[in-house]
């Protein structure tokens, strides 16, 4: 059996492995934090988070744990006061959301910066992708700034139900895949991209729903040219200025979960081609990516609240 630590450190593990910048990156990262918590006051350490040492994904974490070892749980994309009265009742030993609560919402644009060093693997100048990352993230921290970040875990912790959120760690999980499988495939144009996307099972069941795989901006018959996949993890949305920078460094298609339409309309005028995977089925899939690993210990999986739940494990 496994325990909600256990689970917790998998998941920051899995989410290293599968990030797209290396797992040296990441580390220098992890130092940085280190060398700046030790230039602190005594009285600056007393609110510094530690976690923040060994975490580098702090949208993600442990938000109850009542150290109970866990045989099953209960997975979904967001978690609220009816998933933990369904999680009550089903008897199950924890439960694990996607989208970031507690914490986790708190800590949300902290996970931003990764965007910016993904857009320099693809040719955008790091000077140019921070500038304007640094004004969404900034955005992002004053959008949640007003949010009840603490409703659902205070709300599980009267329960007695362990809580925990997988967020960045999972989509990089389904970045990676992506990327894999672009790289793998080599598609020319766009309606290639569209075919391969469209093979992937949690997309197929996405498209019987309704929101399957969908141009956003461009035509099926464009050749795709460099294709980047830098709107699938890093928090939430970047910034909007940033397609124009993407252009001059050749990249012609995105595939991203979500865009505003504001996005849309400055991809557009960047001449960029947008695909737009979908949000829950692109969440399910990273989900299940990292679920499957854990019913390989043993944990039963019981979805809700959207999650597509598709296992790739042998029978």
């Amino acid at each position: 059996m496994i325990t909600l630590k256990q689970i917790y450190k998998l998941a920051i593990e899995l989410g290293i492995k599968n990030d797209l910048r290396s797992r040296k990156e990441v580390e220098k990262e992890l130092l940085r934090v280190k060398k700046q918590y030790q230039k602190l006051s005594s009285q600056e350490k007393k609110y510094f988070d530690k976690e923040r040492l060994v975490n580098p994904y702090m949208d993600s974490g442990i938000h109850y744990d009542n150290g109970k070892k866990i045989k099953k749980v209960l997975a979904g994309i967001d978690i609220a006061g009816a998933e933990l009265l369904v999680a009550k009742e089903l008897k199950v030993d924890a439960i694990i959301a996607h989208h970031p609560l507690g914490k986790g919402l708190a800590y949300l644009s902290d996970v931003m910066r990764l965007q910016a060093d993904v857009l320099s693997q693809y040719g955008v100048p790091i000077n140019i992708a921070e500038s304007l990352m640094k004004i969404r993230i900034q955005e992002v921290a004053r959008g949640i700034n007003a949010a009840n970040h603490f409703r659902i875990p205070m709300a599980a912790e009267k329960l007695n139900i362990n809580l925990m959120n997988v967020h960045t760690p999972a989509d990089n999980m389904v970045a990676t895949f992506l990327k894999n499988k672009i790289e793998k495939e080599k598609p020319e144009y766009i309606e290639d991209i569209l075919e391969i996307l469209n093979k992937i099972p949690e997309y197929q069941e996405a498209s019987k729903q309704g929101i399957g795989p969908t141009l956003f901006t461009g035509n099926k018959n464009n050749k795709a040219g460099k294709i980047a996949i830098t709107e699938i993890t890093g928090g939430t949305e970047g910034s909007a200025k940033i397609y124009q920078a993407m252009a001059q460094a050749g990249i012609g298609t995105v595939i991203s979960m979500h865009q505003s339409e504001e996005h849309r309309k400055e991809a557009e005028k960047a001449h960029i081609n947008v695909i737009i995977a979908g949000h829950i089925s692109s969440d399910s899939i990273g989900m299940n990516l990292f679920l499957d690993e854990i019913e390989k210990r043993g944990v039963e999986i019981v979805p809700i609240s959207g999650l597509i739940r598709i296992s790739r494990l042998k029978k």
